[in-house]
This record gives structure tokens, sequence and C-alpha cells, in this order.
């Protein structure tokens, strides 16, 4: 394979972040970017959800916001892809610029505000996919303007459940005026039923897909005790831990550290490992979790599978390292797993706390 970003990202890297995104997806669309052949390591399958991942590293949500190339982006070695967030209908987004880079820092901070195509796009995409092999799911929000979010991510999850592998309700973007508030209890526990009775509806297509909740770093302990017992009420699948962060570690230049936003890449790191860490213990184990935040290298991947995480999830580092780092998280992956006598990677998920109390593995 021919790896053309050593030349491809320091040109991109001179132009606007979101300029040098939206030809990044131009060439992925056109082909000119190489699939990775590197083969599938039988260590690295894992079952989650009754979903069969050949690898636990996935494409995070914000990438590929309309579905405009989750073939060519698992041609690149992802286990799986999410596309979105996706809202009932088009919106523009903030103002631009709503994207800085931090290269020193390996980092980003956006604020996009849920700026895509509309359900009616993506879901029609979706259906153009129709039969190919490779697992995508669907993170859904909800329009700016909407009073009852609720009804948004009801008609996201009816309009998506037969196209998607699985479904995320996304409550923790900082980019959507009060967004974060459905974190509470009260607002989470009406959310997620209203949800899973709109999921519920797809049966009648025979197919019922997992229902995740990605949830924010910036949490009290009381709210991760409350989405924890939510969630685990509730009787939803999975939680993604976590979206970005509205915090700014020391560091950071004054100037990009000032910008409103979410904040992603390697600072992410500790404070999202941290929070799935609580969310494994505070579940039991009991409900799969997704670790995304901050992963650039197998050995990060492997320190949120340790913590409790079924499969990960990254986005921020492919900006700086290019589509090969999946690969290399895949190989490092399975050699960390075997160093530590696993025989499989599934089974070093919450091997943290394994060593301190007898916490089992979600399955």
């Amino acid at each position: 394979m021919i790896d053309l970003f050593p030349v491809a990202g320091p040109l991109l890297r001179r132009l606007d972040p979101e300029t040098a995104h939206g030809l990044t997806v131009s060439a992925l669309k056109t082909g000119l970017v190489p699939a990775s052949r590197a083969a599938a390591d039988p260590a690295l399958a894992c079952r989650v959800w009754g979903l069969d991942f050949a690898n636990p590293v996935g494409l995070a949500a914000g990438f590929d916001k309309n579905a405009e190339v989750p073939d060519a982006m698992l041609a690149q070695g992802f286990g799986y892809v999410e596309v979105g967030s996706v809202t009932p209908r088009p919106q523009p987004g903030n103002p631009r610029p709503r994207v800085f880079r931090l290269p020193e820092q390996r980092a980003m901070i956006n604020r996009y505000g849920f700026n895509n195509d509309g359900l009616d796009v993506v879901a029609a995409r979706l259906e153009g996919r129709s039969g190919r092999p490779g697992l995508v799911g669907a993170n859904v929000g909800k329009n700016k303007e909407t009073a009852d979010a609720a009804a948004d991510y009801a008609i996201g999850i009816r309009r998506l459940a037969r196209l998607a592998d699985y479904l995320v309700i996304n409550v923790s973007s900082p980019n959507t005026p009060g967004l974060r508030m459905l974190q509470g209890r009260g607002p989470l526990a009406e959310l997620l039923d209203r949800s899973l009775a709109a999921r519920a509806e797809s049966a009648a297509a025979g197919k019922v897909p997992p229902l995740l909740l990605k949830i924010a770093p910036d949490l009290t302990d009381e709210d991760k005790g409350d989405i924890a017992e939510v969630a685990l009420a509730s009787g939803i699948d999975g939680l993604i831990v976590s979206n970005t962060t509205v915090s700014r570690p020391p560091g950071l230049p004054p100037a990009i550290a000032a910008e409103t936003g979410g904040l992603s890449g390697a600072p992410l790191m500790a404070a999202s490992t941290a929070v799935l860490a609580d969310m494994y213990r505070l579940t039991g184990g009991r409900l799969p979790l997704v670790g995304c935040g901050g992963i650039e290298s197998g050995r990060d991947a492997y320190a949120k599978i340790r913590a409790g995480a079924s499969l990960v999830q990254l986005y921020t580092a492919l900006v700086y390292r290019g589509p090969r780092l999946v690969g290399e998280i895949n190989r490092d992956l399975a050699a960390l797993s075997r160093a530590d006598g696993f025989p499989s990677l599934k089974d070093a998920v919450g091997a943290d706390h394994r060593r301190a109390s007898p916490v089992s593995p979600a399955a």
C-alpha cells in the first residue's frame, strides 16, 4: 500500500481545518485514498450486542457527518464506522471559523454545532449501501431550535433503525445550547424512555439495533452516578465515553484556548479514560462501553480497554497521523494483550478493575 499521508498531510494542514477536512472527504469519495491491506488479527475479533467486529477500533462520529464515506473509511482498517451527528432537518451549524488546530498538543477545538445535510439525505445514503459488508452506526442529535428534544431523537431513531447497525443518542456535544442538560437524571430518563419506544417501532421491520448514549467527560460524581442508574434502569445497550471537553488543560496556546467549543485529542485522554473507568465501576461491568477521547496509539486504546471499554473510537489523531494509524493501533493492541497473557483482546476488558474487585466484563 502506498502511504500518501506523509505528502498530503502537511499540505492539508496549510489549509483552514474545515477546508482540509472537506478535501479529505472528497478524496475518499473519488477513491484517491488507497485502502489498507493489513490482515485482521483473529485475536482482535469481538462480539458485542450480537454484532461481530473484526477489530474493536472504530471511527468516531464527526468525521463522516453525512454518511458520505463509511465504506472508504472501513477500507482504512476500522472495525466499524459511526456517521453523524445527524438532525431531522438540515442545519448549517455555527458560523465559521469553527474549528481550530493545536498541533503541538495534537488536539483540536471545534464548535461545529451539528452542521449536517439532514435526516433525509443521510438515510438515502445509508440505504444506498444496503448489503455491503462492514458495521456502520448512526449518531443522532436534535436541531438547535427544537424545544422538545426527545421528539427529534425519536424521529432520527425511527428513520435510521433499519439502516444502521447501531444507534447513538448524542446529548453531550457542548456546541448546541442546553444539550448537555439532557444528561440530568429526570430529562435523561424521559429521553431514554421515548427513544427506546421509538426504536421498538422498528421491530416490525425485523431489525432492532442496539441503542447507545454518548456522554460528556465534564461530569460530577453525582452526574456519573445518575447516568449509570438511569442507563441500567432504562435498558439501553451501552455508553460511549466520552465526547469533547469544555475544560482547557494548562499549556494550551492562550489565543486558541479562549475559543469556545469542545477540545479533543491527546489532552482528553486521561480525563475521558478516568470517566470511562468510573462508568464501568458504577454499572458493574453490565453495560458495554465504548472508549473515546484522546486515543493516538495502541497503548492508549489498550488503556481504555483495560479500564472497561469493549470497543474504542478515534478521530482527531487521524488529522496528525493519517489513516495508517488504524493499522498500527490494531497491531499494538494484539501485541499488548498477548504480552499480558490474554488469549484474545476481549479478555482484557476491565482488567484493571479485576485486580481490585471481581467485576465481570459486559457480554
